[in-house]
């Protein structure tokens, strides 16, 4: 039987052997890996942080209020008028306050936390990428892939 080399997706199962790997198996993968990170502290973190926010009426007056003003002063420089020193500093004040705000300085590390998590993990998937992209297989040594642009990880 000939197999469409678009087709031919290789990966290596517990034993060392190679097997055949398709978009399904892959996408179920990725989607037990998605329930793992949902249970992860970050992420319950991270929606009790937004949760919140969006149930503190002074949060959430402070965060409509900022992207009210910051979508005015865009839309203000794209049409050519030039945007005031005091138009400037009323937002500074107001993302003074939103920073210096408890629950809103809560839910900033929350998501810092958990877009740490999503980065050691995103780190974690493409190194085996950037690995077999290399000659031989082998670890990234620096060298370029032959025929081919190469991928390269921050390590």
């Amino acid at each position: 039987m000939d197999v469409d080399r678009r087709l031919d997706y290789h990966g290596e199962n517990k034993l060392g052997a190679f097997m055949a790997v398709d978009t399904a198996q892959v996408l179920e993968e990725a989607e037990k890996l998605g329930k793992l990170i949902a249970q992860h502290p970050a992420a319950d973190k991270y929606k009790q942080a937004q949760r919140a926010v969006a149930e503190d009426a002074d949060a959430s007056r402070l965060m409509a209020e900022f992207n009210r003003q910051l979508e005015t002063l865009v839309r203000q420089e794209q049409a050519g008028a030039t945007v005031t020193d005091a138009q400037r500093m009323a937002l500074e004040s107001l993302q003074g306050r939103i920073v210096s705000h408890i629950k809103i300085k809560a839910l900033n590390a929350a998501e810092v936390d958990f877009m740490d998590l999503l980065r050691k993990v995103s780190q974690t998937y493409q190194r085996p990428l950037a690995d077999a992209a290399q000659p031989g297989g082998g670890p990234a040594s620096g060298a370029p892939a032959s025929g081919g642009p190469r991928l390269t990880m921050p390590r």
